[in-house]
């Protein structure tokens, strides 16, 4: 077969292709890929065997060059997943060409993020697992009343009726204010994980570029921001991208309210599936609060080539590094500590 490489930005056919592919998500929408180019940088580039005429299948990447983390091919940087959009032997020719010219193009990797594999692996082809995450997803088709009642009673009905009894005020949408109460939130949220946090112009740049898509949710107390949470919309399926609170109210129950706002608005819309996308194995507390909301779970792996190398460092003396890096990453001011986030996120896609 011959390969075909096209920029999804460009092509015509790329947007008739995405929307009529059962399953395509938010993720392969030309919106979304602007949104990491204009960020990061990161060239977008979509492989297929299709010829003339419309396309039938398609892989999609972005190219990331970075002087700190190498060259990379990564189907998505920035997204919990990415299906293929090509099965069987379509699928085999397109990564076999892609592997195949992994050394010349000084690549480290080839990444892919699959919702699942099936159909992938057939002839013969060698997939690599490199992460495995909890995945959720709340099944948006029964009655409103059957969600709620589907929600854990203490975690989550209780806190609703707690955050109804403070009289928290929701606020949705995607101006501007909203937009500045959602990233100090994020900020407070990073500070209190020792992390930094994703740059102001990611934001800006998804709500730019993907417009109606996205919905920014925020509870207050009086005029106090404490809770918001971010998602994206796109055909049958909403999904949960980010989220972010003043610890100090945590016990008001916005998130859990927020939450409820979302899957009430999504069921106007007709939306049947809530994604709550990738949990880390590591994060038993965010796993259990989204099973807490009735969603079901499933294994979301990562594949590379070649394989991830094992770090030759001893774990003691890692964990030691990264918690001192950690520590101090917390005791920056704010413009600092975003600064870090400014120039680090585009070497780690």
């Amino acid at each position: 077969m011959t390969m075909h490489e096209i920029n999804p930005l460009k092509d015509p056919r790329w947007p008739r292709f995405i929307a009529r592919h059962p399953e395509s998500s938010i993720f392969h929408t030309s919106e979304w890929l602007d949104a990491i180019r204009r960020t990061y940088g990161y060239e977008p580039v979509a492989f297929t065997t299709s010829q003339t005429g419309e396309l039938d299948n398609a892989l999609v990447f972005c190219r990331i060059n970075s002087w700190l983390t190498g060259r990379r091919l990564v189907s998505l940087p920035f997204s919990d997943h990415c299906q293929p959009l090509a099965t069987g032997r379509e699928f085999t020719e397109i990564l076999s060409y892609l592997k195949s010219r992994r050394r010349l193009r000084q690549q480290k990797y080839i990444e892919l993020r699959p919702v699942t594999i099936d159909g992938l692996d057939e002839n013969g082809v060698a997939l690599i697992k490199s992460e495995s995450f909890s995945f959720h997803k709340i099944d948006l088709q029964p009655e409103a009343k059957a969600i709620y009642s589907g929600f854990h009673e203490s975690c989550i009905r209780r806190k609703i009726k707690r955050a109804e009894r403070e009289t928290l005020r929701y606020e949705f949408g995607r101006s501007e204010e909203l937009l500045e109460k959602f990233r100090h939130l994020l900020l407070l949220t990073r500070r209190r994980h020792k992390l930094p946090p994703q740059p102001a112009a990611w934001f800006e740049n998804i709500v730019d570029c993907l417009g109606d898509a996205v919905t920014i949710h925020v509870a207050s107390k009086d005029a106090t921001p404490v809770a918001s949470i971010l998602t994206l919309k796109y055909k049958r399926s909403l999904v949960y991208k980010y989220g972010c609170s003043d610890g100090q109210f945590s016990n008001m129950g916005g998130t859990p309210l927020l939450f409820w706002k979302a899957i009430q608005q999504a069921k106007e819309d007709g939306i049947e599936q809530f994604d709550l996308g990738r949990s880390d194995l590591d994060e038993p507390g965010l796993i259990a609060f989204k099973e807490h909301l009735g969603a079901s779970s499933s294994e979301l792996t990562y594949y590379r080539d070649p394989a991830r190398p094992i770090k030759k460092m001893p774990v003691k003396s890692s964990t030691s590094v990264s918690t001192w890096a950690r520590e101090a990453l917390v005791r920056l001011p704010d413009p600092l500590l975003a600064g870090v986030g400014q120039l680090l996120y585009r070497h780690i896609g």
